[in-house]
């Protein structure tokens, strides 16, 4: 409901603002008011809540026409001092010195945004300060432009190309899809800000100029251009007390940008472009991909109808789209980029497959136009209608949280419709909008005709051939290497002592002591004096004749319940790969009398899915051995009990006679995860660099490490020849499914409290009997191949991820807390400034993980490799040798202390609990593990230092471009390559 603007309520707002609205989002439980700064325009979205952790974000409509990175360069470095806080990196620093929940900044393709949480007042007023300043009053120093965007220095009297977000882009920029889809975007809008790379291309990003990027800030960072969103209990008054006096009193009526239309196609186009990929075989490694281009995503009836649109074409394998794209037989995959994008200013649909041939772009079209024909030619189906609008409530009831602040979530789910000048309320109270379609759907052919509109004769059109070039990387190396030659034969002596010069004087800047006293921080005396840890009751029900535990959690789950059944995973099924395996299949392939497309039509009509995934830990108090837990997960509204029956019905009756969606779904499994990889290049580095150090690291080096995916990828060619191989697998999936069904279960259930009586009652119903086959059971073993040297994977990329690990204890070991905050130390006093600073990585740092029980040294997309391994070295000499400031431990203490206690969901944080809780990480023993991280001491560090690093040899790992084979093999690693 909106709220009527009274003058009761215009007393409550701050009189340099006006409130234009207010309205209450039921199925949220917040209450969204809508502000306006009278002089500068500037827009404030607050939403009362009344939870703690509040949320405060500004963001720049920011519309760049090139792709040299002005917006993505900027956002770097406006964070790097500002006329109130003039330090060199206030942003590092303010998280090393605040209880943040979440502090980091985005740019996006017209927006870049300033976000922060935090559930401690006083470290919201810090944040709050520092993010103000940066934004409105930043210094741009040209040096740190240099730093972080990019520069030239001389290496051997050579012209190099360095920068942060230079390394950055490199990096991003070798993944295919990220290629893909900015390949798309320049066909797809020619004339307007999306036709660019916000993010910066790198081969335009050394055009970019300091003056440019000043002006940019300039005509972009403005009130009048801003907008504010917060979450929270925080008053709506007083923060705009604080916006006024820390930013908005100094600034006039400004410029408001606003986005334009894309001129239409009157034909659609077909193009093919390639990407660099540096392998022999080229079979097989072909995007194909459609786009449309819709109207303003303002609409919302429109906009909801076209995510029923994609719900009815796309949302799982039984709708008529994706079971074509799955099993056209051109392809092995859905392609990366699918359905409705409506996060800008006009909408976008995209269809696609990957692991195809560029041979199939013609009849790849042809079959995509044919489902849409003949989907669009009748009506559509109610039961499915009613299926896709039972999701869209699900996911709006659903409190995320889990992997950022349920409030920025909110935030950023709207945040697109206020940079557009249109409506977030919309976005936010979808029920409304459901009410608005309801009435559309009365008509029957409503949604087949958004099908023929708005895709079958839809012009503006582009479709994509991405083809595969085994030359292109080296083509790109030779055209920057050329550029670079360019510019050096041009180089007077002059402009040679300039850079130089420059060099040092950012050497010089970088080597400077901050003075930390000019900003504001909490400390040790800030954090909570205890541990907030979720308290579950346990039940029992009777499966099978045997008492069965229960984990009953009660929590504000806004009209949902979550059931889990836990399953201890024997010791042989934890150490087999196709234990993996198994968990793509359950949900995925029939069960019972459904066949797949049956049981995904199910699911979809009663469930937010079923899943299935294992959790594994070291064991608490030993490193040589595992603790495995099997996880079958569902949800749904509690007003649907079926997703409970269904659970069941998956794992117990799991068909195994689907052979074609079998092979099909781990041709999927095998492709996503070949495009995943260099994302993740540092996790693969550490998981490598510390295969040693535990027996589950040795275990997920076999099973989920880079091997691993050689082995599925070997399998799954043979399994796709040969029908042995393929009974074989079946046969050993079968094995790990019967001794699943035979070992020790728990269940799981988190709802809200007047629900549990009935739930645990439908659970006891359902889990009463289950079928098992007692018959003893023997697993195939399976050899892996290993060594003790270290190891360098070749992948596609065009930066290395480096890593270097140290065997050391488990968790519940004393010495785990010193390490810990070793980590903490090395990286904010040392490797931060090394390795991002002056090296040019985008990121790099170090760890203690009580899993791998391995301290790990790492860097992320970084141009450098044995100066690398030299920084992770240095640290350990900087730690032992130099004197220390006390506020330094302080800092690295308060980073991990706040990472404990960062909020969850109230669903997240109770299956966490109870994990935790199987894990034997009892509450004792995190509650321990905190207090020892608070009386950590510097005399400790050095001991651990000593004691684990220097006294040690490390295992050294590199993921790394295929162009860096000589130099890795000049260095002394064993090479393996990714298939």
């Amino acid at each position: 409901m909106t709220v009527d603007v009274t003058e009761t309520i215009t007393q409550t707002v701050h009189p340099a603002f006006q409130l234009i609205r207010q309205h209450h989002v039921e199925a949220l439980d917040i209450f969204v008011s809508e502000y306006k700064h009278k002089v500068t325009g500037a827009i404030h979205y607050h939403l009362a809540s009344d939870l703690d952790e509040n949320v405060f974000l500004v963001a720049f409509r920011t519309q760049p026409m090139d792709s040299k990175g002005a917006a993505h360069i900027l956002e770097h470095t406006a964070l790097c001092g500002s006329e109130k806080f003039p330090v060199r990196d206030p942003f590092f620093l303010m998280i090393r010195r605040s209880l943040n929940t979440f502090m980091n900044a985005f740019t996006s393709a017209d927006w870049t945004a300033y976000p922060f949480a935090t559930q401690n007042k006083k470290d919201f007023q810090n944040l709050l300060e520092v993010y103000l300043d940066a934004a409105f009053a930043a210094n741009l120093n040209e040096l740190d432009f240099a730093q972080e965007g990019i520069r030239i220095e001389l290496e051997n009297d050579e012209p190099v190309y360095k920068g942060v977000v230079f390394n950055e882009m490199k990096g991003a920029m070798s993944s295919p899809s990220d290629q893909l889809y900015h390949q798309l975007a320049h066909h797809l809008f020619p004339e307007t800000t999306y036709h660019y790379n916000s993010g910066g291309d790198p081969k335009d990003i050394p055009d970019l100029t300091y003056s440019e990027l000043v002006n940019f800030y300039k005509s972009h960072y403005h009130p009048s251009n801003a907008v504010f969103m917060t979450f929270g209990d925080e008053s709506a008054y007083h923060l705009q007390e604080q916006f006024e006096i820390l930013a908005l009193s100094k600034f006039k009526q400004g410029e408001t940008l606003h986005s334009t239309p894309e001129t239409r196609l009157t034909a659609p186009i077909e193009v093919t472009e390639s990407y660099a990929l540096d392998a022999e075989d080229l079979k097989d490694k072909t995007y194909h991909i459609i786009s449309w281009l819709l109207p303003e995503a303002s609409d919302i009836k429109l906009r909801l109808g076209l995510r029923l649109v994609e719900g009815i074409l796309l949302e799982d394998s039984a709708s008529p789209l994706r079971h074509y794209l799955e099993t056209c037989g051109y392809a092995q995959s859905t392609g990366p980029i699918m359905g409705v994008d409506d996060s800008n200013f006009e909408m976008t649909f995209f269809c696609g497959v990957q692991g195809s041939n560029a041979e199939y772009a013609e009849e790849f079209k042809k079959g995509v136009f044919k489902i849409l024909e003949d989907v669009a030619s009748k009506p559509v189906d109610t039961e499915m209608v009613d299926a896709i609008l039972h999701q869209i409530e699900l996911h709006q009831r659903e409190i995320n949280g889990d992997g950022m602040p349920y409030g920025l979530s909110l935030i950023l789910n709207g945040l697109s419709s206020v940079i557009h000048h249109s409506d977030p309320v919309d976005v936010w109270d979808v029920d409304s909008a459901i009410t608005l379609v309801k009435e559309e759907l009365k008509d029957p052919m409503w949604l087949s005709n958004l099908i023929k509109t708005y895709l079958i004769d839809n012009p503006h059109r582009v479709q994509l051939t991405l083809v595969p070039d085994a030359t292109k990387s080296a083509k790109e190396a030779e055209a920057e290497k050329a550029r670079l030659n360019e510019i050096g034969a041009k180089l007077t002596a002059e402009q040679k002592a300039e850079i130089i010069k420059q060099t040092e004087a950012l050497n010089v800047r970088q080597d400077t002591p901050d003075d930390l006293n000019l900003l504001p921080k909490v400390g040790l005396e800030d954090v909570p004096a205890d541990l907030h840890i979720v308290q579950g009751q346990l039940r029992e029900i009777i499966s099978n004749n045997i008492d069965t535990p229960l984990n009953l959690y009660h929590a504000g789950t806004n009209g949902i319940y979550y059931q889990q059944v836990v399953v201890q995973i024997p010791d042989e099924v934890v150490q087999s790969p196709y234990f993996n395996l198994l968990s793509v299949l359950l949900g995925e392939v029939g069960a019972g009398e459904y066949d797949y497309l049956e049981l995904q039509q199910l699911q979809t009509a009663v469930s937010g899915g079923v899943g299935m995934g294992a959790s594994l830990r070291s064991k608490v108090d030993d490193k040589n051995k595992i603790s495995a837990w099997l996880t079958l997960t569902t949800k749904s509204l509690v007003n649907n009990f079926e997703a409970i029956r269904l659970l069941k019905l998956a794992f117990e009756q799991l068909r195994f006679d689907e052979k074609d969606r079998i092979i099909e779904l781990l041709q999927q499994r095998k492709t996503r995860w070949q495009s995943r990889i260099s994302g993740s290049g540092h996790s693969y580095a550490m998981q490598i660099a510390s295969r040693h150090s535990s027996a589950l690291a040795q275990r997920d080096y076999q099973t989920t490490g880079l091997g691993a995916l050689n082995w599925l990828n070997d399998l799954v060619n043979r399994i796709e020849k040969d029908d042995t191989a393929y009974n074989a697998l079946i046969a050993e999936l079968q094995a790990i499914h019967r001794l699943l069904l035979q070992a020790p279960k728990q269940f799981l259930l988190v709802c809200e409290e007047p629900q549990s009586d009935r739930l645990i009652e439908e659970i006891q119903n359902v889990w009463d009997k289950l079928v098992v086959d007692s018959e003893p059971v023997q697993l195939t073993p399976v050899a892996f191949v290993d060594s003790n040297k270290d190891e360098a994977w070749l992948i596609q990329a065009n930066v290395q991820f480096c890593a270097s690990a140290y065997a050391t204890v488990e968790v519940s070991h004393p010495d785990a807390a010193p390490l810990m905050v070793l980590a903490a130390y090395l990286r904010n006093g040392f490797l931060h400034s090394a390795i991002r600073e002056k090296g040019g990585a985008y990121g790099g740092g170090a760890s203690y993980d009580g899993n791998a029980c391995s301290f790990r040294f790492y860097s992320y997309r970084d141009p450098r490799l044995a100066e690398t391994f030299k920084d992770f070295d240095a640290s350990i000499e900087w730690l032992l040798k130099t004197e220390h400031q006390p506020h330094q431990l302080e800092e690295a203490i308060l980073g991990l202390i706040a990472s404990m206690d960062k909020p969850g969901s109230p669903a997240g944080e109770a299956i966490t609990a109870c994990y935790a809780l199987l894990h034997a990480r009892t509450p004792a023993i995190r509650k321990q593990l905190r207090a020892r991280l608070l009386n950590v001491t510097l005399d400790d560090l050095k001991r651990v230092t000593q004691q684990y690093l220097v006294q040690q040899k490390p295992v050294k790992a590199v993921v790394a471009p295929v162009s860096k084979r000589d130099i890795l093999l000049e260095l002394g690693f064993d090479l393996q390559q990714v298939n």
